[in-house]
């Protein structure tokens, strides 16, 4: 490692010296005019480096001192090779990358751009460029758009990418040498369920920690002769952009899917031994699975829901008599094969972030081999805190606390914790700042426990609980995740602060329910008359009634309401990261919850 500090952990650092040797040639592959192409990891440090002195050159670097004085670059674009090209090469001047989502608001976009005082921003296309061009007389610190893909070369990014030589290796490398691990390297602003997005200061030490962690904590199986994952969550989250690093420091070779819809179609092609996923794609495999083995004959029926049957009593780690491995044998051979040839046949890990996970898909692809590991952390925590491990998964919980971040619970349950990964504060919010910071311990919103003195579990986040009229809590999330099980219901948001009662706001699953209506003999003519049906209405009832029995009296759902759309990000009821924005949708929905309630 060719570094000032050989101490110093920094995230371009295997860019430098002959660690970069150890990866794969095929390092990022990407699909273009339909053939699967590559940057070996060569092209990548030549383009970083030839973008990182054009950079220099204008003026971008990170020699002040003052965090709100440093260079700020933004960055809208969707994952791919060229999105890695620009974070590292951004790292390397010692500016501060500014990722963000490219389906962001206007208003936002300049919200953000103007606290940041942006200079220069890449965009992936010309709708983008044409989106923020439009407002870019409401940005006076931004001077320049470059966009990634382009045929215009005034506008194109390419021509910053100076030809590589060993002259400018060394002049970026005196730039680069300056930078310390303990340096703001990225400000990630957060989704935002309960307010105006914060950006969260982060520095390298913050990732790298993290990254460095799970490699060692969590993962046994990171010894095949040829690591493959898939990309394909936005890597301007930093649950995504860890991941990628993970896999570089492990070797990996990195494919991006070419766009979510076509997730499924890559994840055959490339075949990967894991890849990262929220909750609701892997809900979405599950039910596409189910509605496969719907359609089949009586006796294939028969033998495919008995596989997932036996599937759901899979236990992990714990000895199982001869009968169930027999079975668990036999299912694989005629049922869960085919579940991993749906995924690439390689699969051995999904992680899982963003939210949590139905217990139920935990077991059941363990029993088909694909092991289901669930994380919890936040973007203030690079983002781990805690984690199961591959070879201890206890679904229902977080899994333990790396080793390298410490865990207090308050009195309240509240989740705190402490380590290098925790960052560095919220960009020019010192009063949010002291707020969740105090005495290094990172105050997470989060209510949890312990299981078995070990292992973590989450209940809910302390912004969402509610207390009922009769001055009793509530707490949402694991009752929606319960109702979730079934497979009529595509989202569920509880309701009942200061209410006598609890109720909820249900999206149904619309294809499943037009099987159901189909099986039943029951005309579906559309969403809108289909949910005035006293037939649907009180299919809907038996799902809550059937749930119920679960929880408490007060936590009990005893009204709800059936919506004909689903809740989306472009409506802005979801945060990028598919979760509900509670106080959006409750607007939304004011008249409806207000008639559950008689108001």
């Amino acid at each position: 490692m060719n570094t000032t500090d050989n101490k110093q952990h920094r995230l371009f650092d295997f860019l430098l010296g002959d660690n970069i040797k150890t990866l794969p040639e095929n390092f990022l592959q990407y699909k273009k005019d339909g053939v699967w192409e590559h940057y070996t990891p060569i092209q990548l440090k030549e383009m970083a480096f030839g973008l990182a002195n054009s950079l220099l050159e204008k003026g971008i670097n990170g020699n002040e001192i003052n965090i709100e004085n440093k260079s700020k670059v933004g960055l809208i674009c969707f994952s791919s090779p060229d999105w890695l090209v620009i974070d590292l090469a951004v790292q390397l001047t010692g500016a501060v990358l500014i990722p963000l989502y490219p389906n962001i608001s206007t208003n936002e976009l300049v919200t953000i751009f103007n606290e940041a005082q942006l200079e220069i921003c890449f965009v992936e296309n010309m709708e983008l460029y044409e989106k923020l061009s439009s407002v870019q007389h409401s940005i006076p610190s931004l001077k320049e758009i470059y966009i990634i893909n382009s045929t215009n070369t005034e506008l194109s990014w390419k021509p910053l990418i100076q030809p590589y030589s060993s002259a400018i290796y060394d002049q970026v490398l005196i730039q680069a040498n300056k930078v310390q691990d303990t340096d703001v390297c990225t400000i990630i602003y957060t989704s935002g369920t309960t307010g105006t997005p914060k950006g969260v200061m982060l520095s390298h030490k913050n990732a790298y920690s993290n990254m460095k962690a799970t490699s060692d904590e969590v993962f046994e199986f990171l010894t095949l002769e040829e690591n493959r994952s898939l990309s394909f969550l936005p890597l301007n989250h930093i649950y995504e952009k860890m991941a990628m690093y993970f896999y570089t420091y492990n070797g990996f070779t990195i494919s991006f899917a070419e766009s979510v819809d076509k997730v499924a179609e890559n994840l055959r092609e490339v075949k990967p031994y894991m890849f990262c996923a929220v909750p609701r794609l892997l809900e979405k495999v599950y039910e596409k699975i189910i509605s496969i083995g719907e359609t089949q004959t009586s006796l294939k029926r028969t033998i495919f829901f008995w596989a997932v049957k036996l599937a759901n009593r899979y236990e992990f780690n714990q000895k199982s008599n001869l009968a169930y491995k027999f079975q668990l044998w036999l299912a694989d051979k005629l049922i869960y094969k085919k579940w991993r040839e749906a995924l690439g046949g390689n699969v051995k890990a999904i992680i899982m972030g963003g939210g949590a996970c139905q217990e139920r898909l935990i077991r059941v692809f363990g029993a088909a081999g694909i092991k289901v590991v669930e994380g919890y952390g936040l973007t203030e925590t690079s983002p781990i805190i805690a984690f199961n491990r591959t070879n201890d998964i206890r679904p229902g919980t977080v899994g333990k606390p790396l080793k390298s971040v410490q865990i207090k619970l308050l009195e309240d349950g509240e989740i705190c914790c402490k380590g290098d990964n925790v960052m560095v504060g919220y960009f020019k919010r010192p009063e949010e700042t002291e707020k969740v910071l105090k005495d290094g311990w990172f105050c997470t919103g989060d209510i949890g426990e312990m299981v078995d003195s070990k292992y973590l579990k989450i209940t809910d986040r302390k912004k969402e609980m509610f207390k009922t009229s009769g001055g009793k809590y509530v707490v949402p999330q694991p009752i929606e995740n319960k109702m979730k099980e079934s497979f009529l219901i595509e989202q569920i948001m509880v309701v009942g602060d200061g209410q006598k009662f609890v109720s909820a706001l249900i999206v149904p699953n619309f294809s499943g329910l037009a099987d159901w209506c189909r099986k039943h003999s029951i005309p579906y003519v559309g969403k809108e008359i289909a949910l005035k049906s006293e037939n649907i209405t009180k299919l809907y009832q038996s799902i809550i009634d059937r749930y119920n029995p679960l929880f408490n009296h007060v936590e009990q759902i005893k009204k709800f309401v059936l919506l004909p759309e689903e809740w989306t990000v472009d409506k802005g009821e979801l945060t990028p990261s598919m979760k509900i924005k509670r106080k959006v949708i409750a607007k939304k929905h004011e008249t409806d919850i207000a008639q559950l309630y008689g108001l």
